[in-house]
């Protein structure tokens, strides 16, 4: 495993985290905790030392059996988790929505208390918003909240997440050192991070973790036209109409533009996230020790040849409301 610095919190983290929004059983369809009790052990075991979860994954069950795991282990982890906006509301939040009324100092240091006695922590290792608006770029008296309880010694590090629909929103909260770490969807598809946001968090020492580096499992080429997914699966939702097959073809080219490449698509997948020197980590969901296994000895591999990056930079997709063909 390979390692690197999160930005200004310090931290070396494993440059492949463990993404736990899946064994919050969750969204993602059934889940076993007993798969998902193992993969945690197993990622530890392969030199994984940072985990992202949230209040929302499982209603704080994923946060359990991290903490749950956590007190067997010895190494010294770094679990990052999410404070969502209070409801009722939207999500994201609406450009005429009152921070006060979505991320008041009241619910912040209940919902922190919580996140506290989930992980079974007296301190946070890193709490982060998890979405924003800009609206509230100009008052951002969340993060102000967030410092102080920084100097109570309730969280050591704070971090956003990016909402997906505007992630550049966050970029003047680097600029003015409201945030330690940012969370941003970065993937073959969604290469916009790498215009502004990404050589930002260089500038300013932000520490960056990338998500959806698999753009929810499809950059691993498994789907196909007459994948179903099953349950309350939000990719049901996510690929709806006309989506699947759209995405599907997009990897397909993907696919033939690789195929002398000797690994999987989502080794390749996660190689482009890794590459760029923003990220710190990019975590990948991994629900049971067969998902680790093939992802974890991604971070040990050299970087892509500059002739394929060019490549891949040719498959940027801006799908933001899937109007691109």
């Amino acid at each position: 495993m390979k390692y690197r610095t999160l930005g200004k919190t310090g931290y070396e983290v494993s440059a492949i985290g463990f993404g736990a929004w899946a064994i919050g059983a969750s969204k993602w369809g059934k889940q076993d905790d007993q798969d998902s009790i193992r993969a945690l052990h197993e990622a530890i075991d392969r030199g994984v030392t940072f985990i992202d979860t949230a209040a929302g994954y499982g209603d704080g069950h994923s946060e359990r059996l991290i903490g749950k795991v956590l007190k067997e282990r010895s190494e010294e982890i770094k679990v990052a988790t999410k404070t969502p906006v209070m409801f009722p509301g939207t999500w994201p939040p609406s450009p005429y929505d009152k921070w006060e009324d979505r991320y008041g100092e009241a619910f912040l240091r209940d919902n922190i208390e919580e996140r506290l006695r989930n992980l079974g922590v007296e301190c946070l290792d890193l709490l982060q918003l998890h979405t924003w608006t800009r609206a509230w770029n100009r008052d951002p008296k969340p993060f102000e909240i967030l410092r102080k309880l920084q100097k109570e010694g309730k969280v050591a590090a704070i971090g956003v997440s990016t909402p997906e629909q505007d992630q550049n929103s966050v970029i003047d909260l680097m600029r003015n050192g409201w945030v330690d770490t940012v969370q941003v969807i970065y993937n073959i598809f969604e290469q916009e991070p790498a215009a502004e946001l990404l050589p930002v968090a260089r500038e300013h020492n932000v520490g960056i973790i990338v998500r959806v580096a698999m753009e929810e499992g499809a950059l691993t080429g498994k789907f196909t036209r007459d994948t179903v997914f099953e349950g309350d699966d939000f990719r049901g939702t996510y690929f709806a109409g006309d989506r699947l097959g759209r995405v599907v073809d997009r990897v397909e080219k993907i696919r033939k533009d690789f195929a002398d490449y000797e690994g999987s698509l989502a080794e390749l997948a996660l190689r482009f996230a890794l590459q760029h020197p923003a990220v710190s980590t990019v975590i990948a969901g991994m629900r049971n020790p067969r998902q680790v296994e093939l992802n974890v000895p991604v971070a040990d591999l050299p970087p892509l040849p500059q002739e394929s990056l060019e490549k891949l930079r040719r498959h940027a997709w801006l799908k933001l409301f899937w109007h691109s063909y």
